[in-house]
């Protein structure tokens, strides 16, 4: 029982020397989603140029790859798919509008693909506790997916934006709460 107690001390002094970094990264977070709901097209075409350069950077790392496969057969696939994720990328970043508008649209068709699974989940569950949450849950996908393409191309200048700062919020105010948390572990364990 003292080796567990021991090592779980031991976890818990590394947690809380970090513990001040994971609440600053935390509480940046939490600044980071408020700029982001305040601001959801200046975030989501963020977003967008981000996204197009991460496919700019793999286009070329993927040819990269395919030339160096060190046969056609092997390569010729990897090619085609490295060029179009490059051209796609490149597109994105110069039209990031465009982007937005596409990410929009299958975060809509997501939503909606997963809330309809997650109904029928619900209802193979349904003798089963918390199944009436499941269903909510999935109901709120749907309609949130629904509204986001009946409204699109016009929910693109809000959806993405305020979905990421709402994550951004909820993660960062967990981060301040573990980092928070490892500090009080220690000073329980002192």
């Amino acid at each position: 029982m003292s080796e567990v107690k021991e090592a779980v001390s031991h976890w818990a002094q590394r947690a809380a020397r970090n513990a001040g970094w994971l609440i600053a990264l935390g509480v940046l977070t939490v600044f980071t989603g408020f700029a982001a709901v305040l601001s959801p097209l200046g975030a989501g075409l963020g977003i967008s140029i981000l996204l197009g350069i991460a496919m700019v950077v793999a286009g070329v790392a993927r040819t990269v790859g395919a030339l160096n496969a060190g046969s056609f057969g092997q390569g010729a696939l990897a090619f085609v798919g490295g060029m179009l994720a490059f051209v796609a990328g490149v597109i994105i970043v110069a039209r990031p509008g465009l982007g937005l508008e596409v990410l929009t649209l299958m975060l809509g068709a997501y939503l909606l693909a997963d809330g309809v699974s997650g109904a029928i989940l619900a209802f193979h569950v349904r003798p089963a506790r918390g199944w009436g949450w499941m269903l909510f849950s999935a109901a709120l996908g749907v309609i949130l997916g629904f509204l986001l393409i009946s409204e699109w191309p016009m929910s693109g200048l809000w959806a993405v934006g305020t979905l990421i700062g709402v994550n951004l919020l909820f993660s960062g105010a967990s981060m301040v709460a573990i980092g928070s948390a490892a500090r009080g572990l220690v000073k329980q364990l002192a």
